[in-house]
Formats: structure tokens, C-alpha cells, sequence
């Protein structure tokens, strides 16, 4: 698979990755294999469009034929069957993620299944037992769900399992309070998507690291979580530019393509630590929300419900690219 020019480490002193890395736990935000190997990150994440992208490589060939082999095996009518091919190829990719990071790999729940708590639910039972198949443990798995209520919902479910959870595609306050309240183990706020929103809502071409919105927004919800005692994880995801990275360098994680790591490894300098437990404090209530409340805060939020919807629909979208490559591979 395709992946960036070797990091050369620059004159100077400790590269910007290196520090980040002693403050924030570092994942990689890709399916390349290669990248993952070379910038070193604790965990991976992956998601419908990173899979599509990382299964067009020629080098992927070998784990999609498994997954149409398994597909055919255990499947029965010819629906069932290209929709396990595509949980067989999430898994695929999550299993040899696994081989290079030390920590956690998130794999994604269909996005069609936002709105049904029920079959997000059973879907990501089906998710975990293959990873059970091929000798992983459920504690290195983190299963990613749209932060609709519905997957809130599914992510209770699946807690009383042992299942720990990704609320991925979370734009509004609403979403990191309901997750919070849901005792999910970790959100990802999309920091460069909200800065989109904006940059197009406001007429702008750029902001501030510190003024960028979607920075601020992580910000809001690290400092909340900290006051008032939640211990989900805030991941800050869909990066846009360094300078949103490290205006939240001291947040628990954060999840960075390869072409940033790179940019991270290769630059010098001092790096500030933004975020910390210690540091926090919100002025903000501690909020309980019920579902009509729930809906109706996220709802007051217009970035958040466009991005929301927007995303979900890319997602899709993708799942659906995927299904017709697997199609090819399941003779359909």
C-alpha cells in the first residue's frame, strides 16, 4: 500500500511528534499499513472511507478474497452474504493493524445502522466474535458508532457486555454530554470537520489555531468531562492542519492521518501542553439529558446537525463502494 516518504528526523532537537507523544496518547488515523508502521502510534483508527481507500491497493487483495471465502462459507442468501464480506473485511484490516500498534484498533459499524439501535448492537457482537475467531481479545477492540441517540443507545447495550465503545461523527455538546451520561470509554470529536462548517458558513479562508472552531469545541467538552468527573476518553479526530493538533496537544488522544504525522515528525520546536486534568475547570453545569432533550439540543446546533447527517451519508455512501468491490469477489 501506498504510504509517505520515510520521516527523516530534523536538526534541532525532539521532533513535535515525539513531544505530543509524551502528553497525549498518538493514533493513527489510516488503513495503510505501512504508515502505522512507520510513525509508531499506541492505537488505530479506521472508518468506511479509510477501508475503501486502503482495500483498492493491490497489496489488499489477498484479504478481501478471505472475506468473500468466509462470506460464502457462513453467509446464506446472497444480502447476507456481502453484508458479512464487509464486517470480514473491516476485520481483515483490523487484524493486521493489530500486528504494528500495541494498543487499540477502532472498526466501524455499518453507517445505515445509525438510527437502529438494535442491529448496530448486533452488528457489533458479529464484530467482536470474529476478532474472537482469530485469537483477539474484545479489550483491544473499539467498536465505532455514529453519535446518534440510537447508537448511544446500541453503546449501553454492548457495555454491559464489555464491549467498549467510539462515538465517532460528534459535532455538538449535545452529542459529548449524551455520550458521557452513556459511560461510553471514548468520543471523537471531528475538529477539522466543524472548521469546514464554519470556514463556509462565515466567508473565511482560515482561522487561528487557537480561534479554530473545531478546537474550541474539544476544548469545551475536555474541560466539561474533567469538572465534572466523566471518564470517557476525548479523541480530537479529522485533523485539518498541525496547528489544530497542537492547540490540543494534552488531550487524552488524538487520532492524525499519515500525511500530518509526518509534518509532526519532521518539525522542531517547543510544544506547549494546552490541555490538562489538572488545569481544567468549566463553569458549565453538569447536565443530565433526557432523549427529547437530547434531540432538541443537537437540533439547536446547525453545524452539528448538517455534519451529522453529512457524514453518515459519506459513510454510507463508501460501505457501498466497498459492497461492489466485494460483489466482484463474491460472483454476484
Amino acid at each position: 500500500m501506498a504510504s509517505t516518504s520515510p520521516a527523516k528526523k530534523p536538526k534541532g532537537g525532539e521532533t513535535l511528534l515525539e513531544q505530543l507523544k509524551r502528553v497525549t496518547v498518538v493514533v493513527a488515523d489510516t488503513g495503510d499499513f505501512a504508515a502505522i508502521k512507520e510513525f509508531s502510534p499506541q492505537d488505530a483508527t479506521t472508518n468506511p472511507s479509510l477501508i475503501l481507500k486502503a482495500a483498492s491497493s493491490a497489496s489488499a487483495g489477498p484479504l478481501l478474497d478471505e472475506a468473500a471465502a468466509y462470506a460464502k462459507k457462513h453467509g446464506g442468501a446472497p444480502q447476507e452474504q456481502l453484508e458479512l464480506a464487509i464486517d470480514r473485511v473491516c476485520v481483515n484490516f483490523g487484524l493486521e493493524i493489530l500486528k504494528v500498534v500495541p494498543g487499540y484498533v477502532s472498526t466501524e459499524v455499518d453507517a445505515r445502522l445509525s438510527f437502529d439501535a438494535a442491529a448496530s448492537a448486533a452488528r457489533a457482537r458479529r464484530i467482536i466474535a470474529m476478532y474472537e475467531e482469530a485469537g483477539v481479545s474484545k479489550d483491544r477492540i473499539l467498536i465505532k458508532l455514529a453519535t446518534t441517540w440510537e447508537g448511544l443507545q446500541a453503546a449501553k447495550d454492548l457495555k454491559r457486555d464489555g464491549i467498549r465503545v467510539n462515538m465517532t461523527l460528534l459535532f455538538s455538546f449535545a452529542q459529548a454530554v449524551g455520550a458521557a451520561e452513556a459511560g461510553v470509554h471514548l468520543i471523537s470529536p471531528f475538529v477539522g470537520r466543524i472548521l469546514d462548517w464554519h470556514k463556509k458558513a462565515e466567508g473565511k479562508d482560515s482561522y487561528a489555531p487557537a480561534e479554530d472552531p473545531g478546537v474550541l469545541s474539544v476544548r469545551r467538552i475536555y474541560t466539561y468531562y474533567r469538572t465534572h468527573g466523566h471518564d470517557t476518553i476525548v479523541m480530537g479526530a479529522s485533523f485539518r492542519n498541525v496547528g489544530e493538533i497542537t492547540e490540543l496537544a494534552g488531550c487524552d488522544r488524538l487520532t492524525i492521518s499519515p500525511a500530518l504525522l509526518k509534518e509532526l515528525a519532521d518539525a522542531t520546536g517547543e510544544l506547549p501542553v494546552k490541555l490538562s486534568r489538572d488545569l481544567c475547570k468549566s463553569s458549565e453545569p453538569k447536565l443530565h439529558l433526557s432523549e427529547a432533550q437530547f434531540r432538541y439540543m443537537h437540533n439547536e446546533d446547525a453545524m452539528a446537525t448538517e455534519k451529522l447527517a453529512e457524514g453518515i451519508r459519506l459513510f454510507a455512501a463508501d460501505t457501498l463502494k466497498l459492497e461492489a468491490l466485494m460483489k466482484g469477489k463474491l460472483g454476484a
